[in-house]
């Protein structure tokens, strides 16, 4: 951990300065608007023409920003910056010319970085492959629960813009950032901030497992006070190392273990903090007990420390971790309990849609019958399986992709049953859960856990769970 310096936040003068913004949709209308109000000459370009695009492009040009449909890939001339959405490729022929041309390119997240205010309300900043919105969600509610005001914001609820320029004023803001979003904030320097974990994803977008890595690093770079990391996960902690942040900021781990110095932990079922205490070579803070985690599952809990460590590193409270845990509510779709049928209990884990967020949700149950597949996404299953074969009891395979997970449960976990659902139709999922009550016995889990996308059966994963759901509930009936 090397020291840096924060840039001051000097709100930039955009009068008359020729912005490019890249992309409508849920950033680029905002960010478009931001700027035309700050007397920027704006020109957004868009790859789509359709009827949204049309439509959004009709309200933007109203107010005199200029917008030009389906061409995305050419620099209009004259470009000073570039404000991106965050999802755009950095490979595209846009941001190559940008480059050739000396155009600085940020994403939605530097612009509101950069329009903060004098007295804005500091960042507890969250990434990793999985658990983000969860972790985030928690930290919102332990910072409520201290009295203090705040939104979850970033890739989640809020928009950055609207928290930075809105009439609400915050004490301190809790964000969710994804790794493309970091890609494109240079200037963003947090409190403190947390990677929860690492595992590949979205690999096509960033190129390399390294540049994916090297994106959520970003997220350390100038931390003031606490750079929180997964004791279980070492490429967390190699970024810590790595990153250049301010003087006396700290390294602060978390583990499903007894902690050491400067983590947070559990002992006997009790989440300690042995970090932000005095004398923490012997001392310990009681913070909560895992039974105010919901759901106490073991990969959540992990996420209710890293909320915990970056809640205490903002000095809340041990009450506060406590109450803001209880007060918490997973969203819909995230190891959610449907129910019970006859001693069989029925868990929705759609939002599992990569191998790591399905090693975590089987990791919680002792006897499962899995229900898994969907579009792979590139990702093999072998280690998968492998770490949680005993565990399974029998597994549902669905979706365009189910053979791939079948063959690794033939090389790792042969003597699994296994039923394999030829066909892609939403009504796929009534007959999985049909199979799945048929090899399961009073005691077990049905776990949709399917460590797949759900494009190719269903809208999204959301739409996926609730056809679970409604399925285990004609089951009940």
């Amino acid at each position: 951990m090397g020291s840096g310096q924060v840039t001051s936040s000097v709100s930039p003068d955009f009068t008359g300065k020729h912005v490019t913004v890249a992309g409508l949709g849920v950033s680029g209308v905002p960010a478009a608007k931001v700027l035309h109000a700050r007397g920027a000459i704006v020109t957004v370009v868009n790859d789509g023409d359709d009827a949204r695009a049309r439509e959004q492009a009709a309200e933007l040009e109203k107010l005199g920003v200029t917008v030009r449909l389906g061409d995305g890939d050419t620099l209009p001339e004259g470009t000073e910056l570039i404000v991106t959405a965050p999802g755009w490729k950095p490979t595209k022929p846009l941001f190559r010319a940008a480059e050739q041309a000396g155009v600085e390119i940020w994403g939605d997240v530097e612009l509101a970085w950069r329009l903060r205010g004098p007295d804005a309300a500091p960042w507890l900043c969250v990434t990793g492959t999985n658990g983000k919105t969860t972790t985030v969600q928690m930290l919102a509610s332990i910072l409520k629960a201290a009295g203090l005001r705040t939104a979850a914001v970033g890739n989640i609820g809020v928009s950055l813009l609207d928290a930075v320029l809105g009439e609400q004023t915050y004490d301190v803001l809790a964000v969710e950032l994804s790794s493309y979003q970091l890609h494109w904030a240079p200037s963003l320097r947090a409190h403190s901030a947390a990677v929860l974990n690492l595992a590949p994803d979205h690999l096509d977008w960033h190129g390399s497992m390294e540049a994916y890595a090297r994106d959520k690093g970003r997220i350390y770079e100038g931390n003031r006070v606490a750079c929180v990391y997964n004791v279980a996960d070492k490429g967390t902690e190699d970024l810590v190392r790595e990153a250049d942040v301010e003087e006396g900021c700290r390294a602060i781990g978390f583990t499903l273990g007894t902690p050491g110095p400067s983590q947070l932990g559990v002992v006997e079922g009790i989440l300690v903090d042995r970090a932000f205490v005095e004398m923490r070579h012997k001392n310990a803070q009681e913070l909560a007990e895992v039974s105010d985690v919901n759901p106490p599952a073991p990969h959540n809990i992990a996420n209710a420390l890293a909320a915990a460590a970056l809640a205490r590193a903002f000095g809340v409270e041990p009450r506060a971790v406590r109450d803001g845990l209880r007060d918490f509510r997973p969203d819909a779709h995230r190891i959610a309990h449907v129910a019970d049928v006859a001693g069989v209990a029925y868990v929705d884990d759609s939002k599992a849609t990569n191998t790591h967020a399905a090693e975590a949700s089987l990791a919680a149950y002792e006897s499962i019958v899995w229900i898994a597949g969907g579009l792979a996404k590139g990702a093999t299953f072998d280690e998968l399986v492998a770490k949680s074969a005993k565990r399974l009891r029998g597994a549902v395979l669905i979706g365009a992709d189910r053979a791939l997970i079948r063959e690794a449960l033939a090389r790792h976990a042969p003597e699994v049953p296994v039923v394999d659902l030829d066909r892609t139709d939403t009504g796929a999922m009534l007959q999985a859960v049909q199979e799945a009550q048929r090899l399961a016995e009073p005691g077990d889990t049905v776990l949709l856990a399917p460590a797949c996308a759900s494009m190719d059966m269903f809208a999204n994963y959301n739409q996926r769970g609730d056809a679970f759901a409604q399925a285990v509930s004609e089951l009940g009936a």
